[in-house]
Protein backbone atom coordinates (compact mmCIF):
# COMPACT_ATOMS: atom_id res chain seq x y z
CA UNK A 1 0.00 0.00 0.00
CA UNK A 2 1.53 3.39 -0.95
CA UNK A 3 2.15 6.03 1.72
CA UNK A 4 2.59 9.80 1.57
CA UNK A 5 6.07 11.29 1.26
CA UNK A 6 6.97 11.84 4.93
CA UNK A 7 9.08 14.90 5.77
CA UNK A 8 10.31 15.27 9.37
CA UNK A 9 10.90 18.88 10.38
CA UNK A 10 12.46 20.15 13.61
CA UNK A 11 14.65 22.84 15.14
CA UNK A 12 17.29 21.66 17.62
CA UNK A 13 19.99 23.14 19.79
CA UNK A 14 23.64 22.38 19.16
CA UNK A 15 23.44 19.68 21.84
CA UNK A 16 20.37 18.05 20.31
CA UNK A 17 17.46 19.39 22.39
CA UNK A 18 14.02 20.46 21.17
CA UNK A 19 13.26 22.67 24.18
CA UNK A 20 14.35 23.42 27.70
CA UNK A 21 12.40 22.68 30.90
CA UNK A 22 11.15 26.22 31.49
CA UNK A 23 7.45 27.14 31.51
CA UNK A 24 7.69 28.96 28.18
CA UNK A 25 8.57 27.32 24.87
CA UNK A 26 12.20 27.89 23.88
CA UNK A 27 12.33 29.55 20.47
CA UNK A 28 15.21 27.94 18.63
CA UNK A 29 14.56 29.45 15.20
CA UNK A 30 14.56 33.06 14.08
CA UNK A 31 12.30 35.01 11.72
CA UNK A 32 14.04 33.78 8.56
CA UNK A 33 13.66 30.14 9.51
CA UNK A 34 10.05 30.61 10.61
CA UNK A 35 9.37 31.96 7.12
CA UNK A 36 11.12 28.95 5.59
CA UNK A 37 8.91 26.62 7.65
CA UNK A 38 5.87 28.56 6.51
CA UNK A 39 6.93 27.98 2.91
CA UNK A 40 7.32 24.25 3.53
CA UNK A 41 3.88 24.12 5.16
CA UNK A 42 2.39 25.80 2.12
CA UNK A 43 3.86 23.06 -0.08
CA UNK A 44 2.40 20.04 1.74
CA UNK A 45 -1.00 18.38 1.89
CA UNK A 46 -1.00 17.74 5.64
CA UNK A 47 0.89 18.64 8.83
CA UNK A 48 1.15 16.15 11.71
CA UNK A 49 2.08 16.63 15.35
CA UNK A 50 1.81 14.27 18.28
CA UNK A 51 -0.58 14.76 21.18
CA UNK A 52 2.31 15.78 23.44
CA UNK A 53 3.16 18.68 21.15
CA UNK A 54 -0.44 19.91 21.27
CA UNK A 55 -0.38 19.78 25.08
CA UNK A 56 3.05 21.39 25.47
CA UNK A 57 3.11 23.99 22.68
CA UNK A 58 -0.55 24.59 21.77
CA UNK A 59 0.40 25.11 18.08
CA UNK A 60 -1.86 26.55 15.39
CA UNK A 61 0.03 24.95 12.46
CA UNK A 62 -1.09 27.55 9.93
CA UNK A 63 0.28 28.90 6.68
CA UNK A 64 0.79 32.48 7.81
CA UNK A 65 1.62 34.13 4.49
CA UNK A 66 -1.50 35.43 2.68
CA UNK A 67 0.36 35.14 -0.62
CA UNK A 68 1.14 31.47 -0.03
CA UNK A 69 -2.45 30.74 0.98
CA UNK A 70 -3.67 32.51 -2.15
CA UNK A 71 -1.30 30.43 -4.27
CA UNK A 72 -2.72 27.26 -2.74
CA UNK A 73 -6.31 28.21 -3.49
CA UNK A 74 -5.38 29.36 -7.01
CA UNK A 75 -3.97 25.87 -7.58
CA UNK A 76 -7.25 24.30 -6.46
CA UNK A 77 -5.96 23.25 -3.03
CA UNK A 78 -7.42 24.06 0.40
CA UNK A 79 -6.23 27.32 1.92
CA UNK A 80 -4.57 25.39 4.75
CA UNK A 81 -3.09 21.88 4.82
CA UNK A 82 -4.98 19.17 6.67
CA UNK A 83 -3.96 19.11 10.36
CA UNK A 84 -3.29 15.67 11.83
CA UNK A 85 -2.60 14.36 15.30
CA UNK A 86 -2.30 10.94 16.94
CA UNK A 87 -3.40 10.10 20.49
CA UNK A 88 -3.91 6.63 21.93
CA UNK A 89 -5.74 7.95 25.00
CA UNK A 90 -7.75 10.77 23.44
CA UNK A 91 -6.65 13.00 26.33
CA UNK A 92 -6.61 16.29 24.45
CA UNK A 93 -7.81 19.74 25.39
CA UNK A 94 -10.90 20.67 23.35
CA UNK A 95 -9.91 24.31 23.72
CA UNK A 96 -6.50 23.89 22.06
CA UNK A 97 -5.77 26.12 19.08
CA UNK A 98 -5.20 23.02 16.95
CA UNK A 99 -8.97 22.45 16.71
CA UNK A 100 -10.10 26.04 16.22
CA UNK A 101 -7.75 27.45 13.59
CA UNK A 102 -7.02 26.56 9.97
CA UNK A 103 -8.94 24.09 7.87
CA UNK A 104 -9.80 20.41 8.26
CA UNK A 105 -8.44 18.23 11.07
CA UNK A 106 -8.18 14.51 11.76
CA UNK A 107 -7.13 12.64 14.89
CA UNK A 108 -6.12 8.97 14.86
CA UNK A 109 -6.81 7.10 18.05
CA UNK A 110 -8.07 3.88 19.67
CA UNK A 111 -11.75 3.02 20.29
CA UNK A 112 -11.38 4.14 23.91
CA UNK A 113 -9.67 7.34 22.81
CA UNK A 114 -12.43 7.98 20.27
CA UNK A 115 -15.06 7.75 23.00
CA UNK A 116 -13.14 10.25 25.10
CA UNK A 117 -12.70 12.67 22.20
CA UNK A 118 -16.38 12.51 21.30
CA UNK A 119 -17.37 13.05 24.94
CA UNK A 120 -15.15 16.14 24.98
CA UNK A 121 -16.86 17.50 21.86
CA UNK A 122 -13.73 17.30 19.70
CA UNK A 123 -15.55 15.20 17.11
CA UNK A 124 -17.45 18.36 16.18
CA UNK A 125 -14.18 20.00 15.12
CA UNK A 126 -12.24 17.05 13.68
CA UNK A 127 -12.64 13.70 12.00
CA UNK A 128 -11.99 11.09 14.71
CA UNK A 129 -10.60 7.81 13.32
CA UNK A 130 -10.31 4.77 15.62
CA UNK A 131 -7.69 2.47 14.08
CA UNK A 132 -7.67 -0.32 16.65
CA UNK A 133 -6.50 -1.23 20.12
CA UNK A 134 -3.00 0.02 19.35
CA UNK A 135 -1.89 2.77 17.00
CA UNK A 136 -0.08 1.62 13.86
CA UNK A 137 1.87 4.24 11.91
CA UNK A 138 1.44 2.31 8.68
CA UNK A 139 -2.33 2.33 9.13
CA UNK A 140 -2.19 6.09 9.76
CA UNK A 141 -0.17 6.68 6.60
CA UNK A 142 -2.39 4.38 4.52
CA UNK A 143 -5.52 6.25 5.62
CA UNK A 144 -3.93 9.62 4.90
CA UNK A 145 -2.90 8.49 1.41
CA UNK A 146 -5.91 6.44 0.33
CA UNK A 147 -8.81 8.15 2.10
CA UNK A 148 -7.65 11.77 2.35
CA UNK A 149 -5.46 12.08 -0.72
CA UNK A 150 -2.36 13.19 1.18
CA UNK A 151 0.72 12.83 -0.99
CA UNK A 152 3.14 14.98 1.02
CA UNK A 153 3.08 14.95 4.82
CA UNK A 154 5.08 17.32 7.04
CA UNK A 155 5.72 16.03 10.59
CA UNK A 156 6.55 18.78 13.08
CA UNK A 157 6.98 16.71 16.21
CA UNK A 158 7.47 15.86 18.81
CA UNK A 159 10.54 13.80 19.46
CA UNK A 160 8.61 10.58 20.11
CA UNK A 161 6.81 10.82 16.77
CA UNK A 162 10.02 11.60 14.88
CA UNK A 163 11.79 8.71 16.60
CA UNK A 164 9.06 6.18 15.85
CA UNK A 165 8.82 7.11 12.17
CA UNK A 166 12.58 6.88 11.70
CA UNK A 167 12.87 3.65 13.66
CA UNK A 168 10.16 2.06 11.52
CA UNK A 169 11.76 3.25 8.26
CA UNK A 170 8.80 5.47 7.37
CA UNK A 171 10.55 8.83 6.91
CA UNK A 172 11.56 10.03 3.43
CA UNK A 173 13.33 13.24 4.46
CA UNK A 174 14.64 14.95 7.59
CA UNK A 175 14.93 18.74 7.79
CA UNK A 176 16.87 20.01 10.80
CA UNK A 177 17.36 23.64 11.71
CA UNK A 178 20.44 23.75 13.96
CA UNK A 179 20.24 26.68 16.38
CA UNK A 180 23.42 28.35 17.73
CA UNK A 181 22.81 27.68 21.41
CA UNK A 182 23.09 24.97 24.06
CA UNK A 183 20.38 23.74 26.42
CA UNK A 184 22.49 21.49 28.62
CA UNK A 185 19.57 20.20 30.72
CA UNK A 186 19.43 16.37 30.79
CA UNK A 187 15.72 16.52 31.64
CA UNK A 188 14.88 18.57 28.53
CA UNK A 189 13.26 16.81 25.55
CA UNK A 190 15.60 15.51 22.88
CA UNK A 191 14.84 15.23 19.18
CA UNK A 192 15.48 11.48 18.90
CA UNK A 193 15.19 8.79 21.54
CA UNK A 194 17.05 5.50 22.00
CA UNK A 195 16.29 2.35 20.04
CA UNK A 196 17.00 0.54 16.79
CA UNK A 197 16.70 2.70 13.67
CA UNK A 198 15.82 1.28 10.23
CA UNK A 199 16.78 4.45 8.38
CA UNK A 200 20.45 3.48 8.06
CA UNK A 201 23.05 6.12 7.26
CA UNK A 202 21.44 9.35 6.12
CA UNK A 203 22.56 11.16 2.99
CA UNK A 204 23.10 14.91 3.26
CA UNK A 205 21.32 16.58 0.34
CA UNK A 206 21.46 20.26 1.34
CA UNK A 207 23.09 22.61 3.85
CA UNK A 208 22.40 26.33 3.94
CA UNK A 209 22.34 29.24 6.35
CA UNK A 210 18.91 30.63 7.20
CA UNK A 211 19.31 33.66 9.40
CA UNK A 212 21.41 32.53 12.35
CA UNK A 213 20.50 28.84 12.04
CA UNK A 214 21.83 26.19 9.66
CA UNK A 215 19.34 24.09 7.72
CA UNK A 216 20.41 20.51 7.03
CA UNK A 217 18.33 18.22 4.81
CA UNK A 218 18.90 14.48 4.90
CA UNK A 219 17.43 11.49 3.10
CA UNK A 220 17.40 8.00 4.62
CA UNK A 221 18.93 5.95 1.82
CA UNK A 222 20.44 2.80 3.30
CA UNK A 223 18.04 -0.13 2.95
CA UNK A 224 16.53 -1.98 5.87
CA UNK A 225 17.68 -5.50 6.73
CA UNK A 226 15.87 -8.81 6.48
CA UNK A 227 12.16 -8.35 5.99
CA UNK A 228 12.29 -4.71 7.06
CA UNK A 229 11.87 -2.14 4.31
CA UNK A 230 12.91 1.48 4.47
CA UNK A 231 11.07 4.49 3.09
CA UNK A 232 13.61 4.50 0.26
CA UNK A 233 12.67 0.89 -0.54
CA UNK A 234 9.04 1.87 -0.90
CA UNK A 235 9.90 4.82 -3.11
CA UNK A 236 12.01 2.81 -5.53
CA UNK A 237 9.66 -0.19 -5.65
CA UNK A 238 6.76 2.13 -6.38
CA UNK A 239 8.79 3.56 -9.27
CA UNK A 240 9.46 0.03 -10.57
CA UNK A 241 5.71 -0.64 -10.54
CA UNK A 242 5.15 2.60 -12.46
CA UNK A 243 7.72 1.52 -15.04
CA UNK A 244 5.82 -1.74 -15.56
CA UNK A 245 2.94 0.30 -16.95
CA UNK A 246 5.23 1.59 -19.73
CA UNK A 247 5.75 -1.88 -21.20
CA UNK A 248 4.33 -2.53 -24.67
CA UNK A 249 1.34 -4.88 -24.23
CA UNK A 250 1.91 -8.60 -24.63
CA UNK A 251 -0.19 -11.74 -24.45
CA UNK A 252 2.80 -13.99 -23.82
CA UNK A 253 4.99 -12.15 -21.27
CA UNK A 254 4.61 -10.14 -18.09
CA UNK A 255 5.00 -6.37 -17.91
CA UNK A 256 7.71 -5.65 -15.36
CA UNK A 257 9.67 -2.59 -14.24
CA UNK A 258 13.05 -2.49 -12.51
CA UNK A 259 15.39 0.08 -10.96
CA UNK A 260 18.98 -0.43 -9.75
CA UNK A 261 19.94 1.87 -6.86
CA UNK A 262 23.37 2.29 -5.22
CA UNK A 263 23.82 2.11 -1.46
CA UNK A 264 24.13 5.91 -1.27
CA UNK A 265 20.69 6.32 -2.86
CA UNK A 266 21.89 7.16 -6.37
CA UNK A 267 19.87 5.63 -9.20
CA UNK A 268 22.20 3.62 -11.43
CA UNK A 269 19.70 2.53 -14.11
CA UNK A 270 16.11 1.65 -14.80
CA UNK A 271 14.38 -0.55 -17.33
CA UNK A 272 11.15 -2.27 -18.27
CA UNK A 273 10.11 -5.30 -20.25
CA UNK A 274 10.23 -5.05 -24.05
CA UNK A 275 11.85 -1.61 -24.04
CA UNK A 276 13.83 -0.25 -27.00
CA UNK A 277 11.86 -2.40 -29.43
CA UNK A 278 13.41 -5.60 -28.02
CA UNK A 279 10.39 -7.93 -27.77
CA UNK A 280 12.02 -10.34 -25.31
CA UNK A 281 14.17 -8.17 -23.02
CA UNK A 282 13.25 -8.37 -19.32
CA UNK A 283 13.18 -5.40 -16.96
CA UNK A 284 16.12 -6.39 -14.76
CA UNK A 285 18.10 -7.33 -17.84
CA UNK A 286 17.40 -3.97 -19.48
CA UNK A 287 18.41 -2.02 -16.37
CA UNK A 288 21.61 -4.00 -15.65
CA UNK A 289 22.71 -3.71 -19.29
CA UNK A 290 22.95 0.08 -18.85
CA UNK A 291 25.53 -0.23 -16.03
CA UNK A 292 29.25 -0.82 -16.51
CA UNK A 293 29.86 -4.35 -15.10
CA UNK A 294 32.99 -2.97 -13.43
CA UNK A 295 31.05 -0.28 -11.55
CA UNK A 296 32.22 -0.65 -7.92
CA UNK A 297 28.77 0.34 -6.67
CA UNK A 298 27.07 -2.82 -7.97
CA UNK A 299 27.88 -5.11 -5.01
CA UNK A 300 26.24 -2.65 -2.62
CA UNK A 301 23.31 -1.87 -4.89
CA UNK A 302 19.69 -2.99 -4.65
CA UNK A 303 17.61 -4.20 -7.60
CA UNK A 304 13.96 -3.15 -7.29
CA UNK A 305 11.67 -5.24 -9.52
CA UNK A 306 7.89 -5.28 -9.67
CA UNK A 307 8.01 -9.07 -10.27
CA UNK A 308 10.46 -11.47 -8.67
CA UNK A 309 13.42 -12.10 -11.01
CA UNK A 310 12.93 -15.08 -13.30
CA UNK A 311 14.83 -18.35 -12.96
CA UNK A 312 13.79 -19.91 -16.28
CA UNK A 313 13.36 -18.35 -19.72
CA UNK A 314 13.48 -19.55 -23.32
CA UNK A 315 14.41 -16.26 -24.96
CA UNK A 316 17.88 -15.75 -23.40
CA UNK A 317 20.60 -18.09 -22.08
CA UNK A 318 20.66 -16.44 -18.63
CA UNK A 319 17.54 -15.69 -16.56
CA UNK A 320 17.35 -12.48 -14.56
CA UNK A 321 18.22 -14.12 -11.24
CA UNK A 322 21.46 -15.30 -12.82
CA UNK A 323 22.15 -11.84 -14.26
CA UNK A 324 21.74 -10.32 -10.80
CA UNK A 325 24.11 -12.85 -9.25
CA UNK A 326 26.68 -12.37 -12.02
CA UNK A 327 26.52 -8.59 -11.52
CA UNK A 328 27.43 -9.08 -7.86
CA UNK A 329 24.25 -7.44 -6.53
CA UNK A 330 23.46 -8.68 -3.03
CA UNK A 331 20.00 -7.24 -2.40
CA UNK A 332 16.65 -7.42 -4.22
CA UNK A 333 13.29 -5.87 -3.32
CA UNK A 334 10.22 -7.10 -5.18
CA UNK A 335 6.45 -6.73 -5.02
CA UNK A 336 5.04 -9.88 -6.58
CA UNK A 337 5.90 -13.58 -6.61
CA UNK A 338 5.69 -15.02 -10.13
CA UNK A 339 2.51 -17.02 -10.74
CA UNK A 340 2.47 -20.29 -12.76
CA UNK A 341 1.15 -18.51 -15.86
CA UNK A 342 4.20 -19.25 -18.02
CA UNK A 343 6.57 -21.20 -15.75
CA UNK A 344 5.47 -23.74 -13.17
CA UNK A 345 7.18 -23.51 -9.81
CA UNK A 346 9.17 -20.35 -10.48
CA UNK A 347 11.12 -19.31 -7.38
CA UNK A 348 13.41 -16.38 -8.02
CA UNK A 349 13.27 -15.42 -4.35
CA UNK A 350 14.45 -18.87 -3.30
CA UNK A 351 17.17 -19.05 -5.95
CA UNK A 352 18.62 -15.69 -4.95
CA UNK A 353 18.32 -16.30 -1.22
CA UNK A 354 20.14 -19.63 -1.60
CA UNK A 355 23.12 -17.70 -3.00
CA UNK A 356 23.20 -15.26 -0.10
CA UNK A 357 21.20 -12.43 -1.68
CA UNK A 358 19.00 -10.48 0.77
CA UNK A 359 15.51 -10.58 -0.78
CA UNK A 360 12.65 -8.47 0.57
CA UNK A 361 9.09 -8.99 -0.68
CA UNK A 362 6.63 -6.13 -0.11
CA UNK A 363 3.19 -7.62 -0.84
CA UNK A 364 1.47 -4.28 -0.27
CA UNK A 365 2.72 -3.34 -3.75
CA UNK A 366 1.44 -6.53 -5.41
CA UNK A 367 -1.73 -4.83 -6.65
CA UNK A 368 0.31 -2.12 -8.39
CA UNK A 369 2.61 -4.75 -9.90
CA UNK A 370 -0.21 -6.93 -11.21
CA UNK A 371 -2.30 -4.06 -12.62
CA UNK A 372 -0.64 -4.05 -16.10
CA UNK A 373 -0.80 -7.86 -16.18
CA UNK A 374 -4.44 -8.52 -15.31
CA UNK A 375 -5.23 -9.71 -18.84
CA UNK A 376 -2.77 -12.57 -18.26
CA UNK A 377 -4.22 -13.64 -14.93
CA UNK A 378 -7.89 -14.18 -15.76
Amino acid sequence: MPYPYVLLSAAVSLDGYLDDTGPERLLLSGPADFDRVDDVRASVDAILVGAGTIRADNPRLLVNSPERRAARTAAGRPEYPLKVTVSATGDLNPGAQFWHTGGQKVVYTTPEGADRLRAAGIAADADVVALGASLDWRAVLEDLHDVRGVRRLMVEGGGTVHTQLLQQGLADEVQLALAPLFVGDPDAPRLFGPGAYQSGRLRLVETRQVGDVVLMRYEPTAPGTGAVASAADRHWLSLACDLARQCPPSSSAFSVGAVVVAADGAELARGHSRESDDPVVHAEEAALAKIDPADPRLPGATVYSSLEPCTHRASRPRPCARLILDAGVRRVVTAWREPDTFVTGADGVGALSAKGVDVVVLPEYEEAATAPNRHLLT
